[in-house]
C-alpha cells in the first residue's frame, strides 16, 4: 500500500509525523530517506510527539543512535549518514532495536538497505520547488 501525502510547511509535515506515530506498534521500524534539508528530522520530531516522548528530539548525527524510552513505545532513532559499513550497525546493537518491542526510525535509510528488516515501512520525503520553498511530497510505503 502507497500513501501519498503533501505538506506545506514544516507545522504539516510535523503533524504527519505525529500523526504516523500514534499509530506505530511495537517492533516496527521505518526507513526515512530525503535528501539534506528536506524535513527528516521535523518529521521524526512529529513522529516522537506522537509516542509521548516529550525530550527535544534532533538528529544524532554523530552518535548514530539516540534512545527515548519514556513514550507509550521506545523509539530508536537512527542516523545512518556518517555510517561507512553495514558491520558499525553491529557494533552499535541495530538488531536489538530493529528486532525488539519499541519502534525503530532510521534516516538515510537507504545506506544500510541489507540489512533492513523486510517489513520495513518506507517514507520518502522530497521537495518539489515548482510547487513552493516549503512544499513536500511525503510517500508511506507498507
Amino acid at each position: 500500500m502507497v500513501e501519498i501525502l503533501e505538506s506545506h510547511s514544516e507545522a504539516e509535515t510535523f503533524a504527519y509525523g505525529k500523526a504516523l506515530g500514534e499509530k506505530a506498534l511495537p517492533g516496527e521500524v521505518y526507513s526515512l530517506t530525503g535528501d539534506l534539508g528536506v524535513g527528516k528530522t521535523v518529521f521524526t520530531q512529529g513522529f516522537a510527539a506522537g509516542l509521548g516522548v516529550r525530550e527535544p528530539v534532533n538528529s544524532p548525527t554523530f552518535t548514530i543512535l539516540h534512545s527515548y524510552e519514556e513514550g507509550r513505545l521506545a523509539l530508536y532513532h537512527f542516523d545512518v549518514y556518517r555510517i561507512g559499513d553495514v558491520e558499525e550497525m553491529e557494533e552499535i546493537g541495530y538488531e536489538d532495536c530493529f528486532y525488539g518491542e519499541g519502534v525503530c526510525l532510521v534516516e538515510w535509510a537507504e545506506l544500510i538497505r541489507e540489512i533492513l528488516p523486510e517489513d520495513c515501512i518506507g517514507i520518502i520525503i522530497e521537495k518539489d520547488l515548482a510547487q513552493g520553498f516549503d512544499y513536500r511530497k511525503i510517500t508511506i510505503q507498507r
